[in-house]
């Protein structure tokens, strides 16, 4: 399984979205900030949502696309866009083949039960592909702030 490191190119991929297929390809020229996260409708993934959203206008002036990611189906997602008005694509990676790619799949538990599940983390992407920062079980609180000051940074 390849590990995403710092300072190399990202790993190319291509899915499912709200807007239709996806490619990080198709995104030369831009930055890319990708959020991986557990599942549409829960309380830390509605925030975190949120808060890309609210920094949106951000994101864009800096010349940078956000896109989530999860293994929810694209009729999930486009119920959640919807429902908290989304100005990014969700895309549906149904077998986590881009999760185990990008290494999101952790062993996680809850009350008490051990399973795989996708860890909350985020890439930021530069405009000639490169992986310039990445966080790994991220906590939500302030989160977006924080990948918005590293695109700055750039």
């Amino acid at each position: 399984m390849p590990t995403v490191k710092s300072g190399n190119k990202a790993p190319l991929f291509t899915l499912p979205g709200t807007g239709g297929d996806w490619s990080l390809k198709e995104q030369t020229g831009n930055a890319v900030v990708i959020y991986f996260y557990p599942k549409d409708n829960t309380p830390g993934c509605t925030d975190e949502g949120k808060q890309f959203a609210a920094l949106q206008p951000q994101f864009k002036k800096a010349k940078a696309v956000i896109v989530g990611i999860s293994a929810d189906s694209i009729k999930a997602h486009q119920n959640f866009k919807e429902k908290f008005a989304f100005p990014f694509e969700l895309l549906s990676d149904a077998d986590r083949a881009v999760c185990k790619l990008y290494d999101v799949i952790q062993e996680k538990s809850m009350y008490g039960k051990k399973y795989m599940g996708i860890e909350r983390s985020t890439f930021l992407i530069d405009g000639k592909g490169v992986l310039r920062e990445q966080w790994r079980k991220v906590k939500v609180a302030a989160h977006a702030d924080a990948v918005l000051a590293a695109l700055k940074a750039l």
